[in-house]
C-alpha cells in the first residue's frame, strides 16, 4: 500500500509539472524563431522577396548578403508569425543565399533560403544582359518582316493557281 501511495503522489507531481511548464514558458515569452519561408524561391536582382517566420510574435528583423536589413512585422490574426518584404540588391551575386532572422534577441539562420538568378555568362567576348538588346530587336523585326513578305507571296501564288 505504501509503494502504491508513493507512486500515485509521484505521478501526480510529474503530471502537474508537465502541465504547468508550457504555460510558464509562454508567460515568460519563451519563443524561438523557426520555419523561415522565402517566396519566391528564385528571384531576379531588384525583385521583392517575402519572408515569413514562425515563433516571432513581436516582430524583429532579417538580414542577408543579397538584401539590406529589413524589418519583420507580426501578421494580424496570427499569434506567432511575422513577415517582411525585402528588395534584392541590383548587384546581388547569382546563386543561393542565406537569411538570418533576429526575433527578440533570438536568432536563426536558414542556409540556401532562396536563389538569385542572373544573366547567362558567354564564353570569350560573351556578356550577360537582362532583356533584349537593340540588335536582338532588329534581328527579330527583320525575321518578322521576312515572314510577312514570304506569307504574302505564298498567298498570292495560291490565289493565282486557284483562278487558272
Amino acid at each position: 500500500m505504501r509503494i502504491t501511495r508513493a507512486l500515485a503522489v509521484s505521478a501526480t507531481a510529474v503530471l502537474t509539472l508537465g502541465l504547468a511548464a508550457p504555460s510558464a514558458a509562454a508567460r515568460d515569452g519563451f519563443h524561438h524563431p523557426s520555419n523561415i519561408v522565402a517566396t519566391p524561391s528564385a528571384i531576379a536582382p531588384g525583385g521583392q522577396l517575402t519572408v515569413t517566420v514562425d515563433g516571432c510574435p513581436k516582430g524583429g528583423h532579417m538580414t542577408s548578403d543579397a538584401f539590406p536589413r529589413t524589418e519583420l512585422r507580426p501578421i494580424h490574426h496570427s499569434s506567432d508569425t511575422s513577415k517582411g518584404v525585402a528588395t534584392i540588391h541590383r548587384n546581388a551575386r547569382p546563386g543561393a543565399h542565406h537569411i538570418t532572422v533576429d526575433c527578440d534577441g533570438k536568432t536563426l539562420t536558414k542556409d540556401n533560403a532562396f536563389t538569385v538568378i542572373g544573366g547567362a555568362q558567354g564564353g570569350i567576348g560573351g556578356s550577360s544582359s537582362s532583356g533584349a538588346t537593340p540588335t536582338d530587336m532588329a534581328i527579330g523585326g527583320g525575321l518578322m518582316g521576312l515572314a510577312l513578305v514570304g506569307g504574302a507571296v505564298f498567298w498570292m501564288r495560291r490565289r493565282s493557281e486557284n483562278k487558272a
